[in-house]
């Protein structure tokens, strides 16, 4: 499926300790805190809901302790005003 759709599979490249653990910490914490239930009823459902979870919950309100304890966008507001 990835090679019909010309997708590359390796995000950092081949044979790297660190290949995919970004990824695989944003889709873990997707899943732990958006899909608790299992599944989405449609696709339209899916990305209404990970837009949902994107632009109005973890950037704007879910607080961040790698960002002291702040949200997203807080965080990047102060670090604009700083520049």
């Amino acid at each position: 499926m990835i090679d019909s759709q010309q997708f590359r599979q390796s995000m950092v490249g081949e044979k790297s300790a660190y290949e995919n653990t970004h990824a695989e910490s944003v889709w873990a914490t997707i899943k732990r805190e958006l899909v608790e239930k299992g599944s989405f009823d449609s696709l339209e459902d899916a990305k209404t809901e990970l837009f949902d979870y994107i632009e109005v919950y973890y950037n704007r309100k879910r607080r961040h302790s790698s960002l002291g304890y702040q949200s997203s966008e807080k965080f990047e507001q102060q670090y604009k005003q700083n520049q």
